[in-house]
């Protein structure tokens, strides 16, 4: 970017032709809709996927989620989710090489939908994933292959699906309904409270347990007081 910049002081006939094939190239290596970072080293040696639902324009929560992660030195990949099989390989080969200690997955809609995918893709090439958080696949799925942990946050009251288990599932899987807490299927993702959830959900991963309690269990008191959650999703419902 900064060779881009600097073509624009440049003042000679030809500045123009070569800033425009400057940006040319940078958007020939650059993924569509896919962006990769972290802020320093990573710390935990985790790297966390986060796949987007349909066009891009209804799960920017993720966006949210993906720069806390980075403020935390972990590695993030955001990207939509019809890219679900190529960055499935992509983990592959950095957690084969080493560069990967723990692969987290996370997906809102149709990127929630294709989680399970995923982690069969993930578990036959050899490389387990260790903690997998769903935020309301409307489409019925099932789990199976190896994964630590697996959290599907649904609305039940909406058009939000459990995931079913498998004989062939080696892990742990939770259904929670967040149906009470006043969220969406389209803020979901936006949710304070239900970013909150994850990361922490991630970061008992990434840097080992804490003594905060479980997602079920923060899910239930907060359903058990009303004016906490409803204050939380009028506050949050953005776009």
């Amino acid at each position: 970017m900064r060779f881009i910049v600097g073509l624009s002081f440049l003042r000679r006939p030809w500045s123009g032709r070569m800033q425009a094939t400057a940006i040319a190239l940078l958007l020939l290596v650059l993924p569509i809709g896919a962006s990769t970072g972290n802020a320093g080293a990573p710390a935990s040696g985790a790297h966390v996927y986060l796949l987007r639902g349909v066009l891009n324009i209804f799960s920017l929560g993720l966006d949210d989620i993906a720069a806390k992660l980075q403020q935390q030195g972990i590695n993030v990949t955001v990207a939509n989710y019809l890219s679900w099989a190529s960055l499935a390989d992509e983990a592959a080969a950095e957690y084969k090489s080493g560069r990967t200690k723990t692969i987290i997955l996370v997906g809102h809609s149709s990127g929630a939908t294709v989680l399970p995918y995923m982690v069969a893709r993930l578990d036959s090439l050899g490389a387990p994933v260790k903690l997998a958080i769903g935020l309301d696949s409307i489409f019925r799925t099932s789990l199976a292959g190896r994964v630590g942990r697996y959290i599907n946050f649904y609305i039940a009251n909406g058009n939000g699906e459990p995931v079913a288990k498998t004989k062939q599932l080696q892990g742990e899987l939770e259904n929670v309904d967040v149906g009470k807490l006043g969220m969406g299927h389209l803020t979901i993702d936006k949710s304070e409270l239900m970013q909150s959830m994850v990361i922490s959900a991630i970061d008992a991963v990434a840097f080992g347990p804490s003594k905060t309690p479980s997602v079920a269990q923060q899910t239930e008191v907060r359903a058990a007081k009303p004016s906490s959650g409803a204050a939380d999703a009028s506050a949050t419902v953005r776009r």
